[in-house]
């Protein structure tokens, strides 16, 4: 294998496994309405609560996926919660923002510039509608990240990518990138389509949403989508079912036992 630099997604990952055998992805989808009345009272609610939630799940968590929209809906103050949460993560721990982008030339520039050089993310998720263009920005950079969307786990996900085959084309398409650069969304409710989207991906990372609150079989995906027992490469997202499991002020505790709980299903399910 060539050599990844070592500040690269890619090589966080593969640490983090190595490391914690941990395949859990926290979803930081922190949206206000939702979070526990002990913290609404703080100067900024959305970052003392994910202060909380990481403090109490990092050594158990192999990643972390803030969510842009949730972010953006404090304006402002959710911006600089934003900013501050990406700052606490651990470094060794990579951080995916889910923000779904796609577009070209300056404007996908822009997108990366502002998400890797200002934020400091490690990867990003990406619409690719628009074609191979939106990636290129993100290519030209020596440690850029993209979880392509190749099959969501949205119920209408079926008007849009798996009509005409498209899941197969855009899993064929980023065959066409380098493994350590771009890996692929692909949705766990999705069950008949996870082992075809393997076959067609055999060495991406899959960032896997829909266990838990969306009703996806962690068996079936454990099964089917990972490219081997000794490296998965698989991401498992929960949002809701960790960070929003408890609304007391035990709220972080309780998201570290279901990270736990989650890790340690996914072990079992690897045997």
């Amino acid at each position: 294998m060539e050599q990844i630099p070592s500040r690269s997604f890619w090589h966080k990952y593969q640490a983090r496994w190595l490391q914690t055998g941990s395949l859990v992805c926290v979803g930081l989808d922190s949206e206000i309405s939702k979070l526990p009345g002990c913290v609404l009272k703080s100067e900024n609610p959305i970052w003392e609560f994910n202060r909380q939630i990481i403090d109490a799940t990092a050594e158990a968590a192999c990643c972390y996926k803030p969510n842009l929209a949730f972010y953006l809906s404090d304006g402002v103050r959710g911006l600089d919660a934003l900013y501050k949460t990406v700052e606490h993560i651990p470094k060794e721990i990579p951080v995916i923002l889910d923000c779904k982008v796609g577009d070209i030339g300056s404007t996908m520039q822009g997108y990366v510039s502002a998400f890797f050089d200002k934020l400091g993310i490690d990867a990003i998720t990406a619409n690719p509608l628009m074609g191979s263009d939106v990636l290129t920005p993100l290519l030209e950079r020596e440690n850029g990240f993209a979880f392509v969307l190749a099959l969501t786990s949205n119920p209408s996900a079926f008007e849009f990518f798996k009509c005409a085959c498209m899941a197969e084309e855009i899993g064929g398409w980023i065959r066409d990138f380098p493994c350590d650069r771009i890996g692929a969304v692909v949705g766990a409710t999705q069950t008949g389509e996870l082992k075809r989207m393997r076959e067609l991906m055999p060495d991406r990372i899959f960032l896997i949403p829909g266990i838990g609150a969306q009703g996806g079989d962690l068996d079936a995906v454990m099964q089917f989508a990972i490219a081997s027992k000794e490296q998965p490469n698989v991401l498992i997202n929960s949002s809701r079912g960790i960070i929003f499991k408890d609304s007391s002020p035990n709220f972080a505790e309780t998201a570290k036992a279901e990270t736990i709980k989650l890790k340690n299903l996914i072990l079992a399910a690897l045997r």
